[in-house]
Parts: structure tokens; sequence; C-alpha cells
């Protein structure tokens, strides 16, 4: 909700209150965290399965298709983890659906809302994995701004970067040196990178983005980073292959 929706909200209820005959105050507030986890599932309520059967159907018919075979467990963590690594590289892999030809991606930490588990990956977990409206983003960053850009990764403990990126920071994220397909950066020359359009607007700290040029950001539905993937994995099952990604030693910390 907005905040000018919050605000026309809290205003709607002070009014209320006020215009009531009674007068009523509020004396005290208490909350407390209610754990929603599998013992629910120990004694299913009768009437609300039953309530909920018609609308599970469709939810499920909507979700179970298959994409793909993952080839193993892959979560998220800093520097570098298998999961950030193949969202990177699955943005790289798209560049020529836009006949782009980016020199990096990058896919931020945060960005990623679940896990992927070895084994059948369906589509309801890759929208579990990126449910949000972010669009697929290119965006050209002179070789000053890519360390800049590289500087503020560090600076966060790591973000998802793409194979051709290697980056070594200290553990108080300092970048202690950074190349992009084996050759060091050249602050004079070009780069085309390729990333969300929630990065692009500077998000998430990396502000380095916002002094790119010749931003190209499709913004139809196909162009969200959750069928991007979806079509990565799609295109190896097609291929009898499953989807792979390790950590390899993009970011490394220094100690």
């Amino acid at each position: 909700m907005k905040r000018t929706k919050k605000t026309l909200l809290f205003a709607a209820i002070a009014l209320a209150a006020t215009s009531c005959g009674t007068h009523y105050s509020i004396v005290s507030v208490s909350r407390q965290r209610l754990l929603v986890d599998s013992r629910y599932d120990r004694q299913p309520d009768a009437q609300a399965n039953a309530f909920l059967a018609p609308y599970k159907q469709k939810v499920d018919s909507v979700m179970s298709p298959v994409m793909g075979i993952a080839a193993r467990d892959m979560d998220k963590r800093r520097p570098e983890s298998e999961i950030s690594n193949l969202l990177s590289d699955i943005l790289v892999w798209a560049g020529k659906d836009y006949g782009e030809q980016p020199d990096f991606g990058v896919y931020n930490i945060g960005g990623i809302r679940a896990a992927l588990s070895k084994g059948v990956v369906t589509y309801g977990d890759i929208n579990d994995i990126a449910p949000f409206e972010n669009k697929i983003a290119f965006v050209t960053l002179s070789g000053q701004k890519v360390t800049e850009l590289l500087q503020q990764i560090a600076k966060r403990g790591g973000e998802g970067v793409s194979h051709s990126v290697r980056m070594v920071i200290s553990p108080d994220g300092q970048l202690l040196s950074a190349s992009l397909n084996g050759q060091p950066i050249d602050p004079q020359k070009q780069y085309r990178a390729v990333t969300i359009d929630y990065l692009a607007q500077g998000n998430d700290g990396l502000t380095a983005f916002k002094d790119g040029t010749n931003l190209v950001s499709p913004q139809n539905e196909l162009d969200n980073s959750r069928f991007i993937i979806m079509n990565y994995f799609k295109t190896l099952h097609a291929q009898g292959k499953q989807v792979d990604a390790q950590v390899e030693g993009r970011i490394t910390v220094k100690e």
C-alpha cells in the first residue's frame, strides 16, 4: 500500500472515531507472533478445506506445470551462491532475445525470495523465487562506473554476478580487485550490463546504475524476470539437460 493510501486510511479511521455518538478511547495495545507451520496440517479443518477446494484446484492448475529439472539444491547467501550465480547468468543468456550481448549481469540477493530444490521445478517454484514485477534491463556503464558498481556490491557483502565477473573483497566490504572476462576493467571503456529494472533505478545501494546510458528495459509481461527464468528452464529441459550452477569464486573474501 502506498503511503498516500495509508494516510487516507488512517484519516478515515480517525474521522469515523470522532464522529461516533459514543466516545471510546484506546487504553492498551498488545500483540503476539503466531507461528503458522506444519502443526496445522495434522488436524485440517474440514469446513475450511471444503471452502478452499475449488480455489486450490485452480491455483494448482496454474502453478504445477513442470518447467525443468534442477541438478542440485540451490540457496542464496553472500558473498556468492549457486542460485544468485544462476539467475545472473540467465539474464546474460537472455540477452540474445533482445539483440544484446551483455558483458556482465547483476541480480540482487534480496530479490531472490525462495531456494531451489533438487529435482522437478514447477511454474510455482519459479514464481516463489522471483515473485516481483521486475523487468529485464540493459544499460551501458563506463569502466569507472563499473568499478564503482562493484565497490557498492562489495560494500553489501556480495550480490549475484555473472560468470564473467571476478571480485576479491575484504571482510569489511572493500573491493580489493576486480576483472571482467579475465581482463582488468578499463576506466575509459564502455561496458554493457544486464540486470533488472529495480536495480537499474539505483535501488539496493547500487546507485552506479543510475549513471548508465542507453537504457533498454521492455515493460511487457513476458519481460518479467520470472518468465525469463522459466524460458531458461524450459529450453534446457527440451534439450534433455538439467539446470545447474555452482559456487566458483566469482566473489571471494580475503581475510
